[in-house]
């Protein structure tokens, strides 16, 4: 049994990945864009999700040249507020991990269809990664976990 929490730990530290060292800026833009996320989990209309998010640009604008400490407090208490605004069922589009389409009628790999060997006119047919999309070679990702219960990805 010792042997196999040392071998657990090893093979997720390789899905895992460390939390990125970021400058203020980076996280106040983080900060809006996630708002942005969240306001959009809570209205429905474009119009006024657009009147909200104007609005909470003003917000951001406002405290722009304040002083460190101050900027500090204000990500602190931005970053409490966004978690106590998060939608309990967050928007997730149809067809990415989370929605109602992932994963269903993925087509079968080429190899299952044609055993004996893939045809000349389905050779330029690229294989489809577990979000449904198209695996290129600049997204191609050797490790991927899935967790069906949640359907989701790392």
């Amino acid at each position: 049994r010792s042997m196999s929490l040392p071998s657990f730990r090893g093979a997720a530290a390789q899905f895992i990945q460390k939390e990125a060292n970021l400058s203020h800026q980076q996280q106040v833009t983080r900060l809006y864009r996630h708002s942005l996320r969240v306001l959009q989990d809570w209205t429905v209309a474009r119009g006024l999700f657009l009147q909200e998010a104007t609005k909470m640009r003003e917000e951001f604008d406002a405290n722009r040249n304040c002083t460190p400490a101050a900027a500090r407090r204000l990500l602190r208490e931005g970053q409490e507020r966004l978690v106590s605004k998060t939608h309990p069922d967050p928007y997730k589009l149809c067809w990415m991990p989370g929605g109602s389409k992932f994963m269903r009628n993925p087509p079968l790999p080429l190899e299952i269809c044609f055993p004996d060997g893939i045809p000349d006119e389905y050779q330029h047919v690229l294989p489809v990664n577990v979000d449904m999309l198209q695996v290129t070679p600049e997204r191609r990702r050797d490790n991927v976990l899935v967790d069906f219960s949640k359907k989701n990805y790392e």
